[in-house]
């Protein structure tokens, strides 16, 4: 069981880093379109509109404005500012001010020396998973000039089509953090992709993707950032794969070689890579009666036993669960602009915003599971009033002079107050449904939430 007070400790300090950080001059200027911009003294500043855009609302932007403004004056008089006026003012800034407050901030405090006590690991690894998602665009010129776009149609013959990109996402299961995330055009192929989150992968760490990443480029190459790799094989893929799968067994553990296949062997040579791996082909049995083959570099079969990959594997989910929050609770699609740089702006400061709310629930989230313990029906913070609340007291969180303890006390309170409750054994099945009708459901059917 980890500290309460630690993980308080932890959450301050990344309040405290990040009210620093935010209003450092030297951020700005490394984040800005031109050395001219945020020079003169307007209403939305650097800071407040890096917190309005963390602050992203479903509502109106003159609306979400009149609300944000009147909450930073604390209910004094409040400048007017239009719309439009934000529409100029976020042209100035670059999404990756976003970025480096996660580097600089959030991770050194949940992975630096400070947090090395707070460290979950997975028999003395991190558990990191790679994982992409499409993420649909408001229609605009310059959207689908730079992401794409997808047709899409319904049984009247109906046709439409809308910018999509593809989001990838490094994301630590147990801290649940994003370590790294990239976004691009949705024409893109996931594997190309997930080589630009090799260089946050550090040596021991065990990397958990799904079928469409099984390959010999990507062991080699996770291999070669010294770590290790779980991934789930396609019927399609290795010939002693594809045995297993005919074989129909679960429990098995066999050894192999995996040679590199002749396209990729010039490349090989020329990298430095190895042209022979050795690889550890482990099957497990789901619940469904379904046969999964997990291709891995955990070679010790007594360190690593066979029967635990399933529960390991199974924590993938959790970058799933991710995406849902991203999409769902925080409304990434729900963009704030239809420009490129609002688009990155919105994805990379959601993902941010993700990434404290995870440290911030971590004192109310360990005194639930302590709380749980014996009990038939555990508990576990409410993500849903967890976000809602961050997001409605961010202001007072990192710009205000109310002092940070304050109000994570208050934070901490709302989250125990309102847990939900986590039953086992549940299985819902998963819905597909058409891109059309999905595209119906975001423009015209989806609730506002906040």
């Amino acid at each position: 069981m980890r500290n309460v007070s630690a993980l308080h400790q932890r959450a301050l300090h990344l309040v405290e880093l990040l009210r620093q950080r935010l209003i450092e001059p030297s951020l700005a200027a490394r984040h800005r379109q031109r050395p001219e911009d945020f020079t003169r003294e307007r209403v939305l500043t650097f800071p407040v509109l890096m917190l309005l855009l963390l602050q992203k609302s479903l509502k109106s932007l003159q609306n979400h404005l009149h609300e944000f403004l009147w909450q930073l004056g604390q209910g004094g008089s409040v400048a007017l500012v239009s719309a439009g006026a934000l529409t100029h003012a976020r042209a100035k800034l670059l999404a990756s001010a976003f970025v480096e407050l996660n580097q600089k901030a959030v991770l050194p405090t949940v992975y630096g020396p400070a947090g090395r006590e707070l460290a979950q690991r997975w028999q003395g690894h991190r558990l990191l998973a790679v994982d992409s998602s499409l993420y649909r665009l408001p229609d605009s010129a310059p959207l689908r000039r730079t992401f794409g776009v997808v047709q899409c149609g319904n049984q009247h013959g109906e046709h439409e089509s809308y910018p999509e990109a593809r989001v990838s996402v490094l994301y630590d299961l147990l801290h649940q953090i994003a370590l790294d995330a990239q976004l691009i055009g949705s024409g893109h192929a996931e594997r190309v992709l997930a080589q630009a989150h090799l260089p946050a992968i550090q040596s021991g760490d065990v990397v958990l993707t799904d079928r469409g990443y099984a390959g010999y480029r990507w062991f080699v190459q996770v291999q070669g950032q010294g770590g290790h790799f779980i991934s789930r094989c396609s019927r399609a893929s290795f010939g002693a794969a594809q045995g297993l799968f005919a074989r129909g067994q679960a429990g098995v553990s066999q050894l192999l070689s995996l040679r590199a296949p002749k396209a990729l062997r010039a490349e090989c040579r020329a990298r430095g890579w190895p042209l022979e791996l050795r690889v550890r082909l482990v099957t497990v049995g789901l619940s469904t009666g379904e046969l999964e083959v997990l291709a891995t570099s955990l070679l010790d079969e007594a360190a690593y036993r066979t029967e635990g990959f399933g529960a390991v594997y199974w924590r993938r989910w959790g970058q799933e669960t991710f995406y849902g929050r991203l999409k769902g609770r925080l409304d990434l699609e729900h963009c704030s602009g239809t420009t490129v740089e609002a688009v990155e702006q919105d994805f990379h400061a959601t993902v941010l915003l993700s990434n404290v709310e995870s440290v911030v629930i971590g004192p109310a989230q360990e005194e639930m599971a302590h709380a749980s313990v014996g009990r038939s029906v555990p508990v576990q913070v409410n993500r849903a009033v967890s976000l809602h609340a961050l997001k409605s007291r961010l202001i007072d969180l990192l710009v205000s002079d109310l002092p940070a303890q304050h109000v994570l006390a208050q934070l901490t309170e709302w989250f125990m107050h309102n847990p939900t409750r986590v039953r086992s054994g549940r299985n819902v099945p998963r819905r597909t449904c058409s891109p059309s009708r999905s595209y119906h459901y975001q423009r015209r059917a989806r609730k506002i939430v906040f």
